[in-house]
């Protein structure tokens, strides 16, 4: 296992998952739709949101 290549995957989806949420979140306020998130609301979604970028640009052997 490259470990250096995994960290860089992980800093890379940590760094980009709260850049796709809140382009989807600016999306759903330019179509007309409100939302409030708590702040723990916000870190599951970020968390979430990281595992899936991380799964799509792992290379699946």
């Amino acid at each position: 296992m490259d470990y250096k290549k995994s960290l860089l995957h992980l800093a890379i989806s940590l760094l980009l998952s709260p850049i796709v949420v809140y382009l989807v979140l600016m999306a759903a306020k330019a179509a007309g739709s409100t939302y409030e998130m708590t702040h723990g609301e916000t870190f599951i979604i970020w968390l979430l949101m990281a595992i899936v970028i991380n799964l799509s640009i792992t290379k699946k052997s």
